[in-house]
C-alpha cells in the first residue's frame, strides 16, 4: 500500500489529503501538523477571529470528523524533526514514518524583531498563527495603546481590528508610504485616508530604532527620536518560506522549495505546494503567499501523485477586509509604469496597472465587478484601452467580447 506523507497542516496540507482521497487515492495518507488543532483557516485570523467576530470550530476548514471518516492519519501538534530522503523516512518525535511520496506544505513563518531592539521583550507579537492571536487578544482593551511596525497589510488589518474596538494604534511604515513593495501610491493614499478616518495614526518614513522597556514592553523609539508609548506591539514585517526542514534534507531553494511546474522538488519522490515553494510562471519564477495559490497548487500535486501529469498554471489573486472595506487584487502589478482610476460610486473604486499597452493587475475596493472582470481579463490576456476602463459609462462585463 502506497503511502502519502504530507507535512504542513494548514490550507495547502489539508486541501492535498483531500483531493487525494476524494480522487480516488486508496493508500495511506497521513497529515503531520506542528499545531495542536485541525488545519484551519488563517486569513481570518486577523480579521474576524481577532475582532471576536468568529467562533474556533468556525476556523477549522473541515469537522475533525472528516479525516476519521476518509481513512486520513492526522499527527497534529507534532513537529517533524527530520527527513532523510535515502530511505523515505520522516522523523516525528519518536516515530518513523515510511513514505512512498512525500508533501511538503510547510508555509511560511512570521520575521520577527530582533532581540538586540527589544524584540524579544514581553508585549510583542506576531500574527501568524492561532496561538500568537490568542495570546494577544486579551490586550486589544478600549484605551489601550498599540504600537504597529509595519505598513503592509497584516499591520493595517491588525489596525483596523484595533481601532474598532477603541485601542490607540499608532502605525509605523520604514518605506515612504505604506504598502509600497505591493501597491501603487494610489492604493497606499486610499488605505492611509481609510485609517486616518478610522483614528490611526500613521507614521511613514521613519523606522523603529528600538523597542522600550524592562523585561515587557513600554514603548518605541523612532529612528527620528520620537518615543511612543506602548502597552503592547505588533510587529507585521513580512513573512519568509519555511525551508528549515526542505534545506536540511538537501533539498534545492531558490527564494522558498524550488519545484517545478508539476509541484516535484530535485527529491524524485517529495514535492510541495503553498507559500514555501517556487514555481515556473511565464518566464520567470515565482512565489505566491495566498490562499487561492494554497489550495489550487496543492490539489494540483495531489493529481500529480495519482499520475496526471498536469503543469501548473497560476492564477495570482488575493484579498483584505479592512473596516468597511473589501480590497480584492487580481493579477501581479510587477513591472507597472501606469495606473489608470476607475470611479463606479462614492464607495467604490479600483485601480488597473498597465505597463505599456498590457494590463497586469487590478486593485477593487468595494467593487468586485471590477474585480471579477479584471481577473477575467487579465487570465485570458486581453488589455482593453485605458480610456475605456477610467470612462465609468463603460460596460465592463462588454469588455470580455472584445
Amino acid at each position: 500500500m502506497r503511502h502519502v506523507v504530507v507535512i504542513g497542516a494548514g490550507q495547502a496540507g489539508s486541501s492535498c489529503v483531500a483531493k487525494l482521497r476524494n480522487g480516488g487515492f486508496d493508500g495511506r495518507i497521513t497529515l503531520v501538523g506542528a499545531e495542536p488543532v485541525p488545519p484551519y483557516q488563517r486569513p481570518p485570523l486577523s480579521k474576524a477571529y481577532l475582532m471576536g467576530d468568529m467562533a474556533l470550530e468556525r476556523l477549522f476548514l473541515r469537522p475533525e470528523s472528516f479525516y476519521a471518516e476518509h481513512n486520513i492519519d492526522l499527527l497534529m501538534g507534532r513537529p517533524v524533526s527530520g527527513i532523510n530522503p535515502v530511505d523515505r523516512v520522516v522523523t516525528v518525535g519518536a516515530t518513523e514514518l515510511h513514505y512512498d511520496e512525500l508533501v511538503l506544505t510547510t508555509g511560511s513563518v512570521p520575521r520577527r524583531l530582533p532581540p538586540s531592539i527589544g524584540g524579544d521583550l514581553a508585549g510583542v507579537y506576531v500574527v501568524r498563527n492561532l496561538a500568537d492571536v490568542d495570546a494577544m487578544s486579551p490586550r486589544f482593551t478600549k484605551g489601550a495603546k498599540l504600537v504597529i511596525v509595519g505598513g503592509g497589510y497584516i499591520g493595517l488589518e491588525a489596525a483596523a481590528v484595533a481601532a474598532k474596538l477603541g485601542l490607540q494604534v499608532t502605525l509605523v511604515e520604514m518605506a515612504d508610504r505604506i504598502l509600497q513593495r505591493v501597491a501603487a501610491p494610489e492604493t497606499s493614499d486610499f488605505f492611509r485616508k481609510l485609517h486616518s478616518d478610522h483614528g490611526v495614526d500613521i507614521r511613514e518614513g521613519v523606522g523603529l530604532d528600538r523597542l522600550l522597556g524592562d523585561g515587557a514592553v513600554s514603548g518605541a523609539r523612532l529612528t527620528d527620536g520620537t518615543v511612543l508609548d506602548a502597552d503592547f506591539v505588533i510587529a507585521g514585517v513580512g513573512i519568509a518560506p519555511d525551508t528549515a526542514l526542505a534545506e536540511a534534507a538537501g533539498l534545492t531553494l531558490e527564494n522558498g522549495i524550488r519545484v517545478d511546474a508539476h509541484g516535484r522538488t530535485s527529491d524524485p519522490f517529495i514535492w510541495a505546494a503553498g507559500d514555501c515553494t517556487s514555481f515556473p510562471y511565464r518566464d520567470g519564477r515565482i512565489r505566491l503567499e495566498s490562499v487561492p495559490n494554497a489550495i489550487d497548487q496543492a490539489e494540483l500535486v495531489a493529481e500529480n501523485i495519482m499520475g496526471a501529469g498536469k503543469a501548473y498554471h497560476a492564477k495570482p489573486w488575493f484579498w483584505s477586509d479592512q473596516y468597511d472595506v473589501k480590497l480584492q487584487i487580481a493579477g501581479l502589478n510587477t513591472g507597472y509604469d501606469r495606473v489608470y482610476t476607475r470611479h463606479t460610486d462614492v464607495d467604490s473604486v479600483s485601480f488597473w496597472y498597465y505597463r505599456g499597452p498590457e494590463l497586469l493587475a487590478v486593485d477593487a475596493m468595494n467593487d468586485p465587478r471590477a474585480f471579477m472582470v479584471g481577473k477575467r481579463l487579465i487570465e485570458s490576456g486581453k488589455s482593453p484601452a485605458p480610456a475605456l476602463i477610467e470612462d465609468p459609462i463603460t460596460d465592463l462585463k462588454a469588455l470580455l467580447k472584445l
